[in-house]
């Protein structure tokens, strides 16, 4: 039958070299040559179609990991420019901060309360509902209590 049976170590096994059944081999052989010609010729440049294809495929997927690599590149320095202006930013407003916290005088209090205050509802990004303190902050700058 053109297979061998064996046993190694307890498996089994079987080897083959070629079709199984000695008529398949004939077969084979008779349906490739009695394909028409026009058949054969049409697998043939279906085959170097799709070689093709694929080739322009690879060198387009090669294109775009190239672009997504310089767009990520692209993106983490413009991340980085972000960040330091941040810094930066961040860095000069603690330092007024600071340098008006040194400017105490009595009955300022609530002007610096309001200075750290956002008192406009849409710019806030919080998630609570913050309305109530505000208003109670804008009732107290505009009538302090008196002691």
């Amino acid at each position: 039958t053109g297979a061998v049976d064996g046993v190694v170590n307890g498996d089994v096994y079987q080897e083959s070299n070629g079709p199984t059944d000695c008529y398949a081999a004939i077969s084979q052989v008779d349906r490739l040559q009695s394909e028409p010609e026009s058949i054969r010729k049409w697998r043939e440049e279906q085959k170097e179609r799709l070689e093709q294809l694929d080739a322009n495929s690879r060198k387009q997927e090669a294109e775009w990991k190239e672009k997504a690599i310089k767009e990520l590149e692209e993106w983490y320095a413009r991340q980085d420019e972000k960040l330091e202006k941040t810094k930066a930013s961040n860095r000069a407003a603690e330092e007024a901060f600071v340098n008006d916290a040194e400017e105490v005088f009595p009955g300022t209090e609530w002007e610096r309360v309001a200075q750290l205050c956002d008192f406009n509802p849409k710019s806030s990004k919080q998630a609570k509902d913050v309305s109530r303190m505000r208003s109670v902050l804008i009732s107290l700058k505009q009538a302090p209590l008196v002691r």
